[in-house]
């Protein structure tokens, strides 16, 4: 199968993600991406979203020369400052509190894919570290902040994980590559369970972890 996608995969993620965020009472509940509170994580993934205004607002690349894999990668991006500035920009605007939070998430989505949904294929960005990226595999960078962050609130806030299977099938497409259904069969697991611990969210057991390498895992660099 094909995947779907990065638009269509976005926009199903931050669907199912914006009604969870509907429910949400407890603001102030701890998660793992420390100092983060689900509020902070909250803000943070809207901010990873709306950065998409700027790029889509400045000057085209000539080429684009970064995957979506390849733009997570060890630099100055994870950079303990790099790290300081995501943690305080988004801690300051989780101040505004959980239904503010909401409809920022909702409006920014809109307004992103709106806009998306209007570009030519093929379109090129910048990204704020100048990496020359085609839209889509941005957007699939975009997918990713969107499904890892909602199973670490819905570990935060102990409700089942919602990844949605556009979510499911486009990013394990682009963690084991085009045979990536195939290769999941013969891990014997899950999608959800595959993404989570190939970003660090769950272990890996020591056979898991060499045969999805065999199998082709890409490993990213997360902050």
């Amino acid at each position: 199968m094909i995947p779907p996608g990065p638009r269509t995969a976005l926009a199903a993620e931050t669907t199912r993600l914006s009604q969870a965020l509907h429910t949400i009472t407890a603001w102030d509940t701890p998660t793992r991406c420390t100092p983060w509170d689900a509020a902070g994580l909250t803000a943070h993934i809207t901010m990873t979203i709306a950065r998409l205004d700027h790029m889509l607002d400045a000057p085209e690349p000539p080429e684009a020369t970064v995957t979506a894999a390849g733009y997570y990668t060890p630099d100055q991006r994870f950079s303990p400052e790099g790290n300081r500035e995501r943690i305080d920009t988004a801690t300051q605007a989780a101040l505004a509190g959980g239904p503010a939070l909401t409809a920022d998430f909702d409006a920014t989505c809109h307004r992103i894919l709106t806009r998306c949904a209007t570009e030519p294929p093929g379109r090129r960005v910048y990204t704020r570290y100048d990496d020359p990226m085609t839209l889509d595999d941005f957007l699939t960078t975009r997918v990713l902040e969107a499904a890892v962050h909602g199973i670490d609130l819905a570990d935060a806030l102990d409700q089942p994980r919602w990844t949605t299977p556009e979510a499911r099938h486009h990013l394990t497409a682009l963690l084991l590559g085009p045979a990536h259904e195939s290769a999941l069969a013969d891990l014997g697991m899950d999608a959800v369970d595959f993404i989570a611990k190939a970003t660090g969210r769950d272990p890996f057991g020591p056979s898991e972890k060499a045969r999805a390498e065999s199998l082709g895992l890409t490993w990213l660099t997360l902050g």
